[in-house]
């Protein structure tokens, strides 16, 4: 069941590099004291395309993405990985996903397009989001996506864009599940107060078992709708697999209660994504997730297969294929952010470096102080000496990195924080007004640029200014 894709069969072998200090596969310390990304050293790059900079290793990220493809499928029979474009929704990315026999997890019309637009297989994409267009949907639907349901009426909606079309469509329903189990753990802090259930429950995401059942209903009454399966997204940014399986469970209980009240078994679960990975190095200072605690893909995938599989044989129901919808977890190793020291200030009692790199463009710094491993570009390993605030030159406090421990920098040394490949490019701001910085994506000792620098005019050139407003600031006072 799970034979390599002939998109496989095109992917590159891959030999990780014996760096002086490995701070991943294709990530480290090289021979000459600075930090490199697979053959290239990060300081040549800085100097050649410029600051604020963000790099990418195309090995790091076929790496990764094999390591959790390859541990699933060694623990289940029928595994589909859909690479969750908005952690890194770049052209070049998603090639390299196809290449790799990813799928992907589209979110608006314009991920869609971008998935589209790079040649992924429409069959292996679905469209989720609780509020979808009329644009998506037809877009969708044109092209072949399967389209997981999340509003009592979109199914309806559906309907007439398909018939309009004369397309079939296949169709998947979001599940809001009980997670009852998790009702006394505590979630995670980013996801709003609460235990794991409260927050799961307060969120817009998914459909009661009463509101599948009928949407079920109906759409075995609608001959051009294809019933392909139930999806599910915990992300709860923990080390602790054990939800996971929890909830890869109760997708299997739903199963049994959509078919003793449908007669319709799903024959495929999608379990999205959320999953932690980890690093030596904790992914920056007091980490609480993502580093040498974090499970390994292999505990995932022991975790969650056995579930699915003692539920399935509890409850009688076959097994499904089993869709997982990774991102960060695959695209944050594989990247490093890169900005330029400026103004070294030193006050009473703190030290601080501005740098052209901000929270715009590492936007999980605002909100977790603690993440994105620094280090500085040359002579990266270098004693650190001093603790300093690592600071943007936005017009907030701007801390890409507080109290850090660094050696002494002074203006034009390069920084660079680890793991800045997920979420980072795919959610950089305009804030004060910053340009969006580039990307070059590095293989073996060649780099190519992968998204140009915004240029000012592009960034002016979504303004309008209206003729009484003109009229009001240039024109000549008469009398």
């Amino acid at each position: 069941m799970n034979a390599p894709s002939p998109a496989e069969g095109r992917a590159p072998q891959l030999t990780p590099r014996d760096y002086k200090t490995n701070f991943s596969q294709f990530v480290g310390i090289g021979p000459n004291g600075n930090l490199w990304v697979d053959g290239c050293d990060v300081e040549d790059l800085a100097r050649e395309y410029g600051t604020p900079l963000y790099i990418i290793s195309e090995n790091q990220l076929r790496y990764t993405y094999r390591t959790f493809r390859d541990a699933f499928r060694a623990h289940y029979p029928d595994v589909e990985i859909l690479f969750a474009n908005k952690s890194n929704n770049g052209l070049a990315i998603r090639h390299i996903m196809n290449q790799e026999g990813a799928g992907g997890d589209c979110f608006g019309v314009n991920e869609m397009y971008l998935a589209l637009l790079a040649g992924t297989n429409p069959k292996t994409l679905v469209l989720n989001g609780s509020n979808k267009q009329d644009e998506e949907l037809e877009m969708a639907i044109a092209n072949g996506l399967c389209i997981n349901i999340d509003a009592m009426d979109e199914l309806d909606r559906i309907d007439a864009i398909a018939k309009r079309l004369g397309c079939n469509v296949d169709i998947g329903i979001r599940l809001a599940l009980d997670l009852d189990p998790l009702a006394g753990q505590e979630g995670v802090p980013m996801h709003g107060p609460g235990t794991m259930k409260e927050q799961s429950d307060s969120t817009k995401w998914g459909m009661t078992r009463a509101q599948t059942v009928e949407i079920v209903k109906q759409a075995l009454d609608m001959p051009n709708m294809q019933l392909k399966e139930t999806h599910f997204h915990l992300s709860r940014m923990s080390n602790d697999p054990v939800p996971f399986a929890v909830m890869a469970r109760e997708m299997i209980t739903w199963s049994a209660h959509i078919k003793e009240h449908t007669g319709w078994t799903p024959p495929t679960i999608d379990i999205g994504g959320g999953w932690t990975y980890g690093t030596w190095y904790g992914t920056g200072p007091n980490s609480q997730i993502d580093d040498d605690r974090a499970p390994t893909p292999d505990d995932y995938a022991r975790l969650t297969s056995e579930a699915i599989k003692d539920e399935a044989e509890k409850l009688g129901l076959p097994l499904p294929k089993l869709r997982l919808e990774p991102g960060r977890c695959l695209s944050g190793p594989s990247g490093v952010a890169v900005g330029t020291v400026g103004a070294v200030k030193v006050g009473d009692s703190k030290k601080w470096v501005n740098l052209d790199l901000s929270t715009n463009h590492l936007s999980w710094a605002a909100v977790l102080d603690w993440y994105y491993h620094a280090v500085p570009v040359v002579n990266a390993d270098a004693e650190a000496t001093e603790t300093v605030d690592l600071v943007g030159p936005l017009c907030n406090s701007d801390e890409v990195g507080p109290h850090r421990k660094m050696p002494p920098l002074k203006r034009g040394d390069h920084v660079a924080f680890l793991d800045a490949g997920g979420y980072c490019e795919s959610s950089a701001a305009r804030y004060n007004a910053q340009l969006l910085p580039a990307t070059v994506v590095v293989s073996g000792d060649s780099a190519d640029l992968t998204t140009t620098r915004e240029q000012w005019h592009e960034v002016a050139g979504r303004f309008r200014v209206p003729p009484r407003l003109l009229a009001g600031s240039f024109a000549p006072i008469v009398g």
